[in-house]
């Protein structure tokens, strides 16, 4: 057929175009598997392009990303002039007379390549067709990319056919805007958008000439150009690109030289926006919708999601700024009690051996030294007490140090932490979430991951149970000595509760003062009576999850329970008896800001409206009844326009756990202290008590939400019940001189004064003003 052309040249002219036409048509339909993917009419219609996704709290404050690529993309009016100038005339200064292949840069790259000078000749929209679809990756390659020469062949074709696609489809400002918001720059920063914030702490139509030079020449190396790795190279790598400006008279010679003389100039603005998991809101959201993203088919990572949740901006502050506070005063009472002594003990008071040396094993860095030396204890210790210059994390600042990974464990370890959750009890919705004092060096979350001892504040299921068996907030027990016998894996035992000062004043007492006063004697009876097994059944049916020993000490607390389920378990008592699920996303919507998801919590009854409320009453007896262990709360100006509040404090044996749950007219909060090391804890219930470690967190925290008037939170009464009461509870306590009040289940025989700073008489007379049942 081509012999017919007598003209030689013009039948090879015509041999070329025809085999290349037959290329491009197999490479489009990936002829026998030999040319790999090529992007399909859709895939050119709707690019497939990785966004972070975004995480805001309830009124509308961004708390970070979820991403793969930090990405967020622009359109082309938000992007400044000065910036596509640079981009254009650095990148493809004929861009806007091609449609997507230059073939005279092509021709001109090949001449000079013969030479022995390379130069590069793809345009701004083959960038964006390689940066879209991947055109490099194996998978567009096929059989024939096995073949190192005929691998370029394809690619280079394959990536001109998808510039004239993308071309045809496109206009100009399409292409530099898609173009732009598809680059690296560095620091994993994609997108123009992302990396002016990043490097400049300005939005993309500000930049000016200088920042775009700087930014458009780090796209020919992120690494070798980056500004902050290498601030010379970026400098210098900036002059030339705006030299190139000159030459394509986008600027005159003077600005130039004006230009090239000023220093880089960085605003970098490192926030927490980086990270996927790098606080404990974020990685909890991400437990949270884990099992929604799967359902759903929504990447977290990459499909550029709006997340809201149900946190409240100024309470999370609020309560942030109450945790570091007195976390750092606790931490300083501890580091006072202890001294120079080895906090980490046994039952018996005894140093741990090897304490250090255990949790060295469980590091990344042991396992390291393990493999590397085979094992040699020699070498492995030798490297594990070598010290070294290091920061460390104080709560003063990061500070300097001289430490071996073993004194940096042995700081770390000495460190208390704290979980604190705060949630709306009527609909579910948390408003803090504070899983920790700093998520960098303690990433496991105290909220819903960490479980620990709820001591006391375990004992109301015990009387809720008594209540719903037909007992009411009036009837009498004696605090006296009780020894209960019971059968435990086969074996006959004995059990004999002690109250915390080890005393026992063989007073008669109301259920309500006996909770009130945390009183273990008259618990211990209460639990008897009522069936340890059912007091479990009744934690459970009100959000306790975990699984829980029935034994008779169940209702002094010696399970492990968290934050997360004592919030919802008690908020059943403000909520009229109706358990809700506590949610912490309300909303999620696609790049494009449609609605695709919205979160409910599900309300269910799990107890009468008549309990629910005598409960309530029963947990007001912390701060009204005499020695109540909630009556710290009096120190914080909490007690204005007849407010009231509710609250259990918890200790578990030895000062290892601290808790208090505080329940006000619209909140229920939780607040955990302790160390993540049980061995490591308090002396003493003066130092180490839950009213003295967890409560000042919950009366600071509502003390702030009091004293702003914008809050939504006000001083006021709990509701009047809204069914009828039929059981007696209004039995006010006589006032005799008293003990000591303490919610711990350990024992402990040098008591401090609970209330040594208080005036009660004072207290007493403003309660009458305060509380009915004064």
């Amino acid at each position: 057929m081509f012999r017919r052309i007598k003209n030689k040249p013009l039948r090879y002219i015509v041999l070329f175009i025809y085999f290349f036409i037959i290329l491009i048509c197999a490479i489009e339909i990936n002829f026998l598997n030999l040319f790999g993917y090529s992007p399909n009419k859709n895939d050119i219609l709707m690019p497939d392009l990785n966004i972070a996704s975004e995480l805001y709290t309830a009124d509308g404050k961004l708390l970070g990303k979820y991403f793969k690529e930090n990405r967020n993309p622009v359109q082309y009016n938000e992007i400044s002039e000065a910036l596509l100038n640079t981009l254009v005339s650095t990148e493809d200064i004929r861009f806007f007379k091609h449609n997507g292949v230059d073939f005279i840069a092509v021709f001109t790259s090949l001449f000079s390549t013969v030479q022995g000078d390379r130069r590069g000749a793809s345009t701004i929209t083959q960038q964006l067709a390689k940066n879209l679809y991947q055109t490099r990756y194996d998978k567009s390659a096929g059989l024939l990319g096995k073949i190192p020469g005929v691998r370029l062949i394809v690619i280079k074709v394959k990536e001109w056919i998808t510039a004239y696609k993308l071309e045809t489809k496109y206009s100009k400002e399409d292409i530099l805007t898609m173009y732009l918001n598809t680059v690296s720059f560095g620091n994993n920063n994609y997108g123009i958008k992302t990396a002016a914030k990043y490097y400049f702490n300005v939005v993309p139509d500000s930049l000016n000439v200088p920042q775009s030079a700087l930014l458009i020449g780090m796209l020919k190396g992120t690494t070798l150009y980056n500004p902050i790795r290498n601030p010379e190279n970026s400098k210098k790598r900036r002059n030339v690109v705006l030299s190139q400006m000159e030459k394509a008279n986008f600027i005159t010679k003077e600005e130039l030289a004006k230009f090239q003389d000023l220093p880089i100039n960085l605003s970098v603005n490192e926030t927490n926006e980086d990270s996927s998991e790098d606080s404990y809101i974020r990685a909890a959201v991400l437990r949270f919708l884990n099992d929604w993203s799967k359902e759903s088919g929504y990447n977290i990572y990459e499909d550029g999601l709006k997340i809201y949740t149900t946190i409240d901006s100024k309470m999370q502050t609020y309560a942030e700024e109450v945790v570091s506070n007195q976390m750092k005063t606790l931490q300083n009472r501890f580091n006072n009690v202890w001294g120079n002594d080895l906090p980490w003990r046994d039952s018996g008071g005894e140093i741990i051996d090897n304490f250090l040396e255990n949790l060295a094993a469980k590091t990344p860095f042991y396992t390291f030294l393990k493999e590397k030396y085979k094992g040699n204890s020699d070498s492995i210790n030798y490297y594990l007490n070598r010290k070294k210059e290091m920061e460390v994390f104080t709560w003063n600042g990061m500070k300097k140090v001289d430490y071996s990974t073993l004194d940096s464990i042995a700081h770390y370890a000495k460190m208390l932490n704290t979980g604190m959750m705060s949630m709306d009890p009527f609909t579910g919705e948390i408003k803090v979430w504070v899983g920790g004092i700093n998520h960098k060096y303690y990433k496991f979350d105290h909220v819903d991951q960490a479980k620990r001892q709820a001591g006391s504040t375990f004992k109301p299921f015990a009387y809720l149970t008594a209540i719903e068996q037909g007992m009411a907030p009036c009837d009498i027990f004696i605090d006296k000595p009780v020894k209960i016998s019971y059968t435990e894996d086969g074996k006959e035992m004995e059990w004999e509760p002690k109250n915390a000062d080890w005393n026992f004043t063989y007073q008669n007492m109301s259920l309500r003062w006996a909770m009130g006063r945390s009183v273990n004697s008259i618990t211990a009876q209460i639990t008897e009576k009522v069936g340890w097994d059912k007091v479990v059944e009744t934690a459970h049916r009100l959000g306790i999850k975990s699984p829980l020993k029935a034994v008779p000490s169940v209702s002094l607390g010696p399970n492990d329970v968290s934050v997360f389920e004592m919030v919802k378990a008690y908020s059943t008592f403000l909520n009229k008896g109706n358990s809700v699920d506590p949610i912490l996303v309300s909303t999620i919507k696609d790049r494009n800001g449609n609605v695709i998801a919205e979160f409910k919590s599900k309300s269910k009854r799990v107890l009468s409206e008549e309990n629910a409320w005598l409960m309530m009453y029963m947990l007001r007896g912390t701060m009204e009844e005499p020695g109540g262990t909630s009556q710290a709360l009096w120190e914080w100006d909490l007690w204005k326009k007849g407010n009231q509040i509710a609250g259990k404090t918890g200790t578990s044996s030895d000062y290892v756990d601290g808790w208090y749950m505080g329940l006000t007219k619209d909140l229920v909060t939780g607040v955990w202290v302790g160390n993540d090391e049980r061995s490591i804890h308090f002396k003493s219930s003066s130092t180490g008590e839950g009213a003295h470690t967890a409560l000042p967190i919950f009366g600071k925290f509502m003390e702030k939400l009091y004293h702003d008037e914008n809050s939504g939170y006000t001083y006021g009464p709990f509701p009047e019940p809204g069914v009828e009461i039929t059981k007696t509870y209004y039995c006010p306590t006589p006032r005799p001189v008293q003990s000591n009040p303490t919610d711990s289940t350990a024992i402990e025989i040098d008591s401090i004064p609970f209330l040594d700073n208080i005036d009660m008489d004072k207290i007493i007379e403003e309660s009458k003003q305060v509380l009915p049942s004064f």
